[in-house]
Protein backbone atom coordinates (compact mmCIF):
# COMPACT_ATOMS: atom_id res chain seq x y z
CA UNK A 1 0.00 0.00 0.00
CA UNK A 2 1.26 3.47 -0.92
CA UNK A 3 1.65 5.92 1.95
CA UNK A 4 -0.26 9.05 0.92
CA UNK A 5 1.75 11.11 3.43
CA UNK A 6 5.08 9.97 2.00
CA UNK A 7 7.37 12.84 1.03
CA UNK A 8 7.90 12.99 -2.72
CA UNK A 9 11.57 12.97 -3.59
CA UNK A 10 12.21 14.82 -6.83
CA UNK A 11 15.04 14.30 -9.29
CA UNK A 12 16.22 17.82 -8.43
CA UNK A 13 16.79 16.64 -4.84
CA UNK A 14 19.16 13.79 -5.78
CA UNK A 15 20.84 14.76 -9.07
CA UNK A 16 24.51 15.67 -9.33
CA UNK A 17 24.73 19.37 -10.08
CA UNK A 18 28.40 19.22 -11.04
CA UNK A 19 29.12 17.69 -14.44
CA UNK A 20 31.49 18.13 -17.35
CA UNK A 21 30.34 19.54 -20.69
CA UNK A 22 32.63 19.37 -23.71
CA UNK A 23 32.68 19.92 -27.46
CA UNK A 24 32.04 16.82 -29.57
CA UNK A 25 35.04 17.58 -31.79
CA UNK A 26 37.48 16.92 -28.95
CA UNK A 27 39.40 13.67 -28.99
CA UNK A 28 38.66 11.04 -26.38
CA UNK A 29 41.99 11.68 -24.65
CA UNK A 30 41.28 15.44 -24.50
CA UNK A 31 37.83 14.73 -23.07
CA UNK A 32 39.23 12.45 -20.38
CA UNK A 33 41.92 14.96 -19.45
CA UNK A 34 39.35 17.73 -18.99
CA UNK A 35 37.02 15.65 -16.79
CA UNK A 36 36.74 17.28 -13.38
CA UNK A 37 33.75 15.34 -12.04
CA UNK A 38 34.76 11.70 -12.51
CA UNK A 39 32.02 10.54 -10.12
CA UNK A 40 29.40 11.23 -12.82
CA UNK A 41 31.13 8.67 -15.09
CA UNK A 42 29.95 10.66 -18.09
CA UNK A 43 30.46 13.74 -20.19
CA UNK A 44 27.69 15.91 -21.63
CA UNK A 45 28.39 16.93 -25.22
CA UNK A 46 27.31 20.51 -25.82
CA UNK A 47 24.97 21.55 -28.61
CA UNK A 48 26.71 22.97 -31.67
CA UNK A 49 23.86 25.47 -32.12
CA UNK A 50 20.29 26.13 -30.98
CA UNK A 51 18.89 23.56 -33.43
CA UNK A 52 21.19 20.78 -32.24
CA UNK A 53 20.70 18.31 -29.36
CA UNK A 54 22.88 17.40 -26.40
CA UNK A 55 24.93 14.22 -26.49
CA UNK A 56 26.44 12.03 -23.79
CA UNK A 57 29.57 9.96 -23.54
CA UNK A 58 29.79 7.36 -20.79
CA UNK A 59 33.04 5.91 -19.49
CA UNK A 60 31.62 2.52 -20.58
CA UNK A 61 31.30 3.86 -24.16
CA UNK A 62 35.01 4.65 -24.13
CA UNK A 63 35.82 1.20 -22.74
CA UNK A 64 33.69 -0.59 -25.35
CA UNK A 65 34.39 1.57 -28.40
CA UNK A 66 37.98 2.67 -27.88
CA UNK A 67 39.76 0.43 -25.37
CA UNK A 68 38.18 -2.90 -26.37
CA UNK A 69 38.51 -2.16 -30.10
CA UNK A 70 42.11 -1.00 -29.72
CA UNK A 71 41.34 2.42 -31.19
CA UNK A 72 43.59 5.35 -30.43
CA UNK A 73 42.05 7.78 -27.91
CA UNK A 74 44.26 10.43 -29.55
CA UNK A 75 42.61 9.91 -32.96
CA UNK A 76 39.03 9.06 -31.97
CA UNK A 77 36.70 12.04 -31.71
CA UNK A 78 33.99 12.15 -29.07
CA UNK A 79 31.25 12.60 -31.72
CA UNK A 80 32.19 9.21 -33.21
CA UNK A 81 31.23 7.24 -30.11
CA UNK A 82 28.77 9.44 -28.17
CA UNK A 83 25.01 8.90 -27.86
CA UNK A 84 22.81 11.56 -29.40
CA UNK A 85 20.00 12.63 -29.09
CA UNK A 86 19.40 11.85 -25.43
CA UNK A 87 16.41 11.00 -23.33
CA UNK A 88 16.38 13.67 -20.65
CA UNK A 89 14.71 13.96 -17.26
CA UNK A 90 12.63 16.80 -15.84
CA UNK A 91 13.98 17.99 -12.47
CA UNK A 92 10.50 17.89 -10.93
CA UNK A 93 9.93 14.19 -11.73
CA UNK A 94 9.34 11.87 -8.75
CA UNK A 95 12.34 9.53 -8.44
CA UNK A 96 9.98 6.51 -8.49
CA UNK A 97 8.88 7.45 -12.01
CA UNK A 98 12.43 8.28 -12.99
CA UNK A 99 13.54 4.78 -11.91
CA UNK A 100 10.73 3.25 -14.00
CA UNK A 101 11.75 5.42 -16.97
CA UNK A 102 15.37 4.26 -16.64
CA UNK A 103 14.24 0.64 -16.49
CA UNK A 104 11.93 0.95 -19.49
CA UNK A 105 14.60 2.52 -21.70
CA UNK A 106 17.63 0.65 -20.24
CA UNK A 107 19.33 3.83 -18.99
CA UNK A 108 21.92 4.03 -16.23
CA UNK A 109 22.10 7.82 -16.11
CA UNK A 110 20.57 10.77 -17.94
CA UNK A 111 20.88 14.54 -18.13
CA UNK A 112 18.40 16.63 -16.16
CA UNK A 113 17.12 19.38 -18.44
CA UNK A 114 15.21 22.51 -17.43
CA UNK A 115 14.22 25.24 -19.90
CA UNK A 116 16.33 23.59 -22.61
CA UNK A 117 19.54 23.59 -20.53
CA UNK A 118 21.31 20.74 -18.75
CA UNK A 119 21.31 21.47 -15.02
CA UNK A 120 22.54 18.11 -13.72
CA UNK A 121 22.89 14.37 -14.20
CA UNK A 122 20.90 11.68 -12.40
CA UNK A 123 21.69 7.99 -12.09
CA UNK A 124 20.18 4.91 -10.44
CA UNK A 125 22.83 5.28 -7.71
CA UNK A 126 21.73 8.86 -7.00
CA UNK A 127 18.09 7.82 -6.75
CA UNK A 128 18.72 4.87 -4.43
CA UNK A 129 21.48 6.21 -2.20
CA UNK A 130 20.33 9.82 -1.96
CA UNK A 131 16.61 9.37 -2.59
CA UNK A 132 15.72 6.30 -0.60
CA UNK A 133 18.39 6.29 2.07
CA UNK A 134 18.69 9.99 2.95
CA UNK A 135 15.01 10.88 2.71
CA UNK A 136 13.83 7.88 4.73
CA UNK A 137 15.85 8.95 7.76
Amino acid sequence: MIDQNRKIVRVRDVMKKKFDMIDGKKTVIEALRTMKHVETKSLIIDKRNDNDEYGMLLISDIAKNVLAKDRSPHRTNVYEIMSKPLLSIDPEMDIRYCARFFDRFSLSRAPVVENGKVIGIVSFTDMVMHGLVEFEE
